[in-house]
């Protein structure tokens, strides 16, 4: 890209976005705000009893079905470790 087409190029990205007018700038900090929310919403419950085994057999169950796969079929070795 010679200078040429960068000057024709910033010459229609400065018709395409105008300048902003007035007061560009933030009128007051959001992270307090941002704060507020997050002290208000409540927690997420911990996975614990019925929940918690559900998951932990089905992490379970899909870590031996993934292994069975690349016991039966060696060949999607690196098929699996592409998407890991």
């Amino acid at each position: 890209m010679n200078a040429h087409d960068e000057e024709h190029m910033k010459k229609l990205l400065q018709q395409a976005l105008p300048p902003v007018k007035g007061d560009s700038e933030q009128r007051r900090d959001l992270w307090p705000a941002v704060l507020r929310r997050l002290d208000a919403r409540p927690a997420a419950p911990a996975l614990t009893g019925w929940a918690g085994f559900n998951s932990a057999w089905f992490d379970g169950a899909l870590a031996v079905g993934l292994f069975g796969l690349a016991a039966f079929f060696p060949a999607s070795i690196p098929l699996l470790l592409y998407y890991l």
